[in-house]
């Protein structure tokens, strides 16, 4: 089991189309995975138990995994969350349109 915590630095928290994304994220993985807050605990690949949290902008989270794949998982959910809710994926498709426009 691997866990870790982190910040939600969202001010519009944990809900709709950043709940979706991180779902899908957490859908790539092997591992079982959690998410922890406020004495309640949910899976990170069901929308209903996300959206069951009420996770709001600032608060903190754990985010825990169990499986083959349960570091990398966790590690990837936590940028994900740093990121302000940018996924990788973004990510690349801003870079190639900033190169786009040069």
């Amino acid at each position: 089991m691997y866990s870790k915590k982190t910040v939600i630095i969202s001010q519009a928290g944990l809900f709709g189309k950043s709940a979706s994304k991180f779902i899908r994220i957490a859908n790539n993985f092997k591992s079982t995975l959690f998410i922890e807050y406020d004495n309640k605990r949910a899976n990170a690949k069901s929308l209903l138990g996300i959206l069951s949290l009420a996770l709001p902008g600032g608060c903190e989270i754990v985010i825990t995994g169990s499986g083959v794949d349960e570091h990398e998982a966790v590690d990837k959910l936590i940028r994900f969350i740093a990121s302000g809710f940018i996924g990788e994926e973004e990510n690349r498709s801003e870079e190639h349109t900033s190169e786009l426009q040069l």
